[in-house]
């Protein structure tokens, strides 16, 4: 047997109007959540966005059109010689596999949104622009050096070196400063192992990328110092606010 709804006039349920009033009250509510997050985290949505656009240009291109974008917009050994500044910049917002934008936007939300959120705009662009830089080319360099001793082959030089992993890595570092102790110890062997382990069973030039953009992230570590760690009552209080929508 259903219960009357308590608060309503005669114990009986609310009317119409008064059920839309508020699933609309905690859907404005969950808007106005959506665009503080936003707001507040604006360079990595931007960055999502233009990765959003680039993808769709990969996906709809020809063969030989995807071809020579992904070649074209790589940061390798060849464009690097070229045109050093236009491929470290361009590289960085295009990935290989447009089917694996949605996977980037969990990652962007979950580590890019949440550090430039807590360090600020600025300190989280320098240490994501920085690990970007450094770890290209020291990549790449230790690719060079590889092939001039005949350890990989000359057409090397032209591989596909795109995408935001290298951001991610350093955004990843960064994040460990927020994170309370004990929890942060955790997170750090978690990132060792994750970043360490292809290196130490025969990594490629993006694994020795991925590692030095970690360790870049860490070493930013005074740029947030003071900042303050992670409080775990923030999204109950997010729940609280959606609940208090619809009870009004």
């Amino acid at each position: 047997m259903e219960q009357d709804e308590p608060g309503t006039p005669g114990g009986g349920r609310p009317s119409v109007p008064a059920r839309v009033r508020r699933y609309g009250a905690g859907a404005v509510r969950a808007r106005d959540l959506v665009r503080s997050w936003v707001r507040r985290s604006p360079g990595t949505h931007i960055w999502l966005l233009v990765i959003g656009v680039t993808s769709l240009v990969v996906a709809a291109a020809s063969e030989g059109l995807e071809t020579f974008l992904l070649h074209r917009t790589s940061s390798n050994i060849h464009e690097l010689s070229k045109h050093p500044l236009q491929s470290l910049l361009i590289s960085g917002f295009w990935i290989e596999t447009p089917s694996s934008f949605l996977r980037y936007v969990v990652l962007f939300e979950v580590i890019h949104a949440n550090v430039e959120r807590w360090a600020g705009t600025w300190r989280w662009l320098f240490t994501v622009g920085v690990a970007h830089v450094a770890a290209t080319l020291i990549s790449q360099e230790v690719l060079l050096v590889a092939i001039e001793h005949h350890a990989a082959p000359r057409a090397m030089r032209h591989v596909v070196d795109i995408g935001v992993s290298y951001g991610l890595a350093a955004a990843a570092g960064l994040l460990s400063y927020r994170i309370p102790r004990p929890w942060r110890w955790g997170w750090l062997v978690a990132l060792v192992l994750f970043f360490a382990v292809p290196l130490a069973t025969g990594g490629t030039f993006t694994d020795v990328g991925h590692a030095i953009a970690a360790a870049v992230g860490l070493a930013c570590g005074p740029l947030v110092r003071g900042r303050p760690t992670w409080d775990g009552t923030a999204p109950a209080r997010a729940v609280r606010a959606l609940r208090a929508g619809r009870a009004e």
